[in-house]
Formats: structure tokens, sequence, C-alpha cells
């Protein structure tokens, strides 16, 4: 149900190897950096293949694939691999520790930190990505946040660390062992404008989320639809 084979068909995610050993999928998450320094030191260069426009900004060790569009006014901090084929937009904000696929998108005034696209991922418009990982085809609607960090979250005065999420269901509990966790979407997620999935939701592939929506943490299963309960009424203004 975790699994990232469960949750993701890897056999074209150029980088499938992040989550070699995870027996969860946010395991990968604290291996982001390690990994891209990996690779970085062992198989491919940091390096850019195509043109940047002009204002765009790279700031440290970062990869970047053939024919993939950086707009004027682009930020992309290292470590960062991002895919052939892509678009970073005007205004997109990459702050470092990305892994990113083939033939997707982060979109303008979207943020993204720590978190691995896999390939046709669409963050197009006003986006929050945290500490996620976001299945092929992906596509989140505009003003889509995936938080990170509980709102109760707070440091332990002696040790300075967080507490660890932990995921509660009927046959137990686990403890992911991170403080900080977006969200998990698999494959062909979809989610609708100015939805906002809460830290430490793992949906299923296939599913739809409604606009406006906000989720809880927890798993929500595969081929499913989550919508709003709400009703518009209409009256004749006088």
């Amino acid at each position: 149900m975790f699994s990232p084979k469960e949750l993701f068909d890897l056999s074209q995610f150029p980088y499938s190897a992040i989550f070699d050993g995870c027996d969860f999928a946010w395991d990968a998450l604290p291996k982001i950096k390690e990994y891209i320094m990996h690779l970085f030191s062992t198989v491919l260069q940091p390096g850019i293949l195509t043109n940047i426009g002009t204002g765009a900004v790279i700031d440290g060790p970062v990869y970047i694939g053939k024919n993939t569009l950086v707009e004027p006014g682009a930020f992309i901090r290292g470590p960062a691999i991002i895919g052939e084929n892509c678009e970073i937009r005007q205004g997109a904000y990459i702050r470092g520790n990305l892994v990113m696929g083939d033939n997707s998108i982060v979109g303008h005034t979207t943020e993204v930190k720590n978190s691995i696209f896999l390939n046709h991922v669409h963050a197009s418009h006003f986006a929050y990505i945290g500490d996620s990982i976001l299945g092929n085809r992906v596509n989140l609607g505009a003003g889509t946040k995936l938080a990170n960090l509980p709102m109760f979250s707070t440091k332990d005065p002696t040790t300075r660390k967080r507490p660890s999420l932990r995921f509660r269901f009927d046959n137990g509990e686990i403890d992911t062992g991170l403080s900080k966790i977006g969200a998990i979407l698999g494959d062909d997620v979809q989610t609708g404008c100015n939805s906002v999935t809460n830290p430490g939701c793992i949906i299923g592939p296939g599913t739809l989320v409604y606009p406006l929506v906000s989720l809880k943490k927890g798993y929500y299963s595969a081929h499913s639809i989550l919508k709003l309960d709400q009703r518009v009424e209409q009256e004749k203004r006088e």
C-alpha cells in the first residue's frame, strides 16, 4: 500500500534507483541530496544542456537536460536534477534537493523543495510542493498546496528536533522517522484548484481531488474521487 512499486510505475523513470531499498515511498525523501551528489560524483556531471532565459538564476550544482525550457526570472538552487523536455517557467522557485524526470513542469510562482517528480508531472500554477513525491502524470490544479510541516509541530527545547510524523491505522501505527512530509501522490493523481493536502497525505494512483478540498493526514485509496460536500444557493437579488 505504501511501497514505491504500489504507487508508481518506475520502469521509465530515469532516476528510479533513488527508491532502491525503500520499504515505504517516503523513505526516499531523506536520500534526495545524497543521491544527487552521488550521481554528480560518478555518472552525471552537473551541467546545462539547454538555453537559459535571460535573468534566470542557477545557484549551486544543477543538471538540466536537453530541450528543457528555463524561462527568464526562474530561480534554481542545487543540488538539483531536471530532466529532458521540461519547463521551468518565469517566477518558479526551486529551493534545492529536487529530482525531476522528463516532460515535467514547474510553473509560475510555484515553489519546490526536497521533492521527487517522476515523468510528465505538471505543477503549472501557484503551487507549493515541500518534501513530496509526485508520480507519473500527476497534475496539480492552480493554487494546490502540499503542506509539509504540522501546525503544532514544535522543537524539543533540549534536542532542537521536531517529533516525527506517525500514521495510525486499524492494525497499528507507522512511525515515518521524518518530521517533515508533504504529500505522496501516486501515478495519475489530479488535484483541483486551491486544494490543500495536510502533512502526511498518501493518495493512491488515479485518484481525483476536487477543488477547495483540504485533506487530513492519512491514506486515500486508489481510483477514488475526493470532494467537498458543499451546496451553493442562488437567490434573487432585490
